[in-house]
C-alpha cells in the first residue's frame, strides 16, 4: 500500500536538485511512499492508496543523532544540582555511572534503553548512534556492545571513557586491556570505536593506540575531543582520519585548519555546554573557513541528559552563531556524514521514509519556539523499538 504525506507547507529534503537553497525545500508538497521508501517527491495532491494530510504542517528528515550513550543505570541528577550551584565538571562522575551499570541486571538495562528509544523517537530521530563506556570492564562492556548492536546498527565501543577505579594509576595496562581482551570481546557487535582523549582520561599516545588498534579490527573511528581544554585530540583525529571529532569545544587555528582540509566532521554537543557551564564551540568560525558540521545530543546521565535535539538546534543559533538552516543541517545531513551514511539525513526518491513532521509550519520554529513540543509525529527509524511502544 503506498501512502501519500499530503498538504506539506515545506518540505526540506536537503537535495538541492529537488528544491530551492541547500536545504532543497520544497514548498506546497507531498511525499509518497511505499513502506519505509520514498517513492517521489513533488507539489501537493500527489495520488496514493492512503492519505495523510498533514494540514500545512513542515516535514523534514528523521533527525540523525550521531552521539549518544543511551545504555546505563542510574542518574546523576544531584551532581547536575551541585554544578548548577557552581561546583566545576571534571568527568569524574563518569566512574559513578559505571558503578550504577555494573551493578544492574541486563534486563534492567535493556528496558531503561527501550524507554530511551520511544523517548528518541518521540523526539523526532530516526537514526541513532548509541555506545558503550559504562562497564569498563570486558564482561560488562560486552553486555553494553550486545545492548547497543541490537538497537541500532550504530554501535560504537567506547571502553577507552576512562580508566575505572581499579586502574587508577596503571592507565597504560587499563589501555592494553581496551586494545586487547575488551576489543576481541566486542569486535563482532560495532561498528565503531571510540576513545575520550582529554586531561584526565587519555593522553594522544594512549588514544592512538586505541584507534590504531580499533582500525585493525575492521572499526571505524570515532573520537572524543577537546572538551575542557585546548588539547591533541582534534589534531590526532584528522590525522588518523576518524569519521568525526567530537565536542569541539576548544578549537585553535590550527584544529580549525585541519578539520577543514579534512573529511572529518565536527560534532558540537551544545546540550553538554549547556549542562557543564563550558562555553559554547564559536561554531561560525569553523563552519566559515570550511568546517564540515554536525549537531548531537551526547545524551548521557552525567553532563548532558537530554534526547532532544530541536533543544540543541536552538542552542546552536542562539549560542554558538549558526543559522538556522545551517542548525537544521547538523542534525540531519551532517549527522549522517559524520556516521558516513549517505542513504539518511535526507528526503529523496530511492532513500528510507524516516520523517519528522512539525506541528509549526516551518523549520524556523525549532529555534523560534525554543521548549515546546513541535515534533507532531516521527516517520520510521533505524533502530529497534519495542512493539509494544507508541511511537507517535
Amino acid at each position: 500500500m503506498t501512502l501519500v504525506i499530503d498538504n506539506i507547507s515545506e518540505l526540506i529534503t536537503n537535495d538541492p536538485e529537488l528544491g530551492d537553497g541547500p536545504l532543497g525545500v520544497v514548498t506546497d508538497a507531498s511525499v509518497v511512499i511505499d513502506d519505509d521508501t520514498v517513492l517521489a517527491v513533488g507539489p501537493s495532491g500527489a495520488v496514493a492508496d492512503e492519505r495523510l494530510d498533514v494540514s500545512g504542517r513542515c516535514v523534514l528528515p528523521g533527525f540523525v543523532d550521531s552521539h549518544t550513550h543511551l545504555v546505563f543505570a542510574g542518574d546523576r541528577a544531584e551532581e547536575f544540582t551541585r554544578r548548577m550551584a557552581g561546583e566545576p565538571y571534571d568527568g569524574g562522575g563518569i566512574r559513578v555511572t559505571t558503578d550504577a551499570t555494573r551493578n544492574a541486571g541486563r534486563d534492567a538495562l535493556a528496558a531503561s534503553l527501550g524507554q530511551r528509544l520511544v523517548e528518541v523517537h518521540r523526539a523526532g530521530t530516526t537514526t541513532v548512534e548509541i555506545k558503550t563506556g559504562y562497564g569498563l570492564s570486558v564482561r560488562s562492556e560486552a553486555e553494553l556492545a550486545s545492548l547497543a548492536a541490537e538497537a541500532s546498527a550504530e554501535a560504537t565501543f567506547l571502553g577507552a571513557h576512562l580508566p575505572p577505579s581499579e586502574y587508577q594509576g596503571r592507565v597504560d595496562s587499563y589501555v592494553e586491556l581496551v586494545c586487547g581482551p575488551m576489543l576481541d570481546a566486542v569486535r563482532d557487535r560495532v561498528r565503531w570505536i571510540d576513545v575520550f582523549c582529554e586531561t584526565g582520561a587519555f593522553d594522544a599516545d594512549q588514544s592512538r593506540a586505541v584507534l590504531e588498534a580499533g582500525r585493525t579490527a575492521g572499526l571505524g573511528l570515532r573520537l572524543h575531543a577537546n572538551q575542557l581544554g585546548h588539547g591533541p585530540g582534534v589534531q590526532l583525529g584528522v590525522e588518523m582520519g576518524c569519521s568525526s571529532v567530537d565536542h569541539c569545544t576548544y578549537l585553535s587555528d590550527d584544529d580549525i585548519e585541519a578539520l577543514a582540509a579534512s573529511d572529518t566532521v565536527a560534532t558540537f554537543l551544545p546540550a553538554t555546554d549547556f549542562s557543564t557551564r563550558q562555553p559554547y564551540p564559536d561554531a561560525r568560525r569553523a563552519i566559515d573557513a570550511g568546517v564540515k558540521v554536525a549537531i548531537a545530543s551526547n545524551c548521557n546521565p552525567g553532563s548532558s541528559y537530554t534526547t532532544s535535539l530541536s533543544f540543541c538546534i536552538a542552542m546552536a543559533v542562539r549560542d554558538m552563531g549558526m543559522t538556522i538552516d545551517e542548525a537544521v543541517a547538523a542534525v540531519t545531513v551532517g549527522g549522517a556524514t559524520a556516521l558516513g551514511r549517505t542513504d539518511v539525513g535526507r528526503i529523496a526518491p530511492g532513500g528510507p521514509a524516516h520523517m519528522t513532521i512539525l506541528d509549526a509550519p516551518s523549520r524556523h520554529h525549532l529555534a523560534y519556539r525554543p521548549g515546546v513540543p513541535l515534533i507532531w509525529r516521527t516517520l520510521g527509524a533505524d533502530y529497534r523499538l519495542s512493539p509494544a511502544a507508541d511511537p507517535t
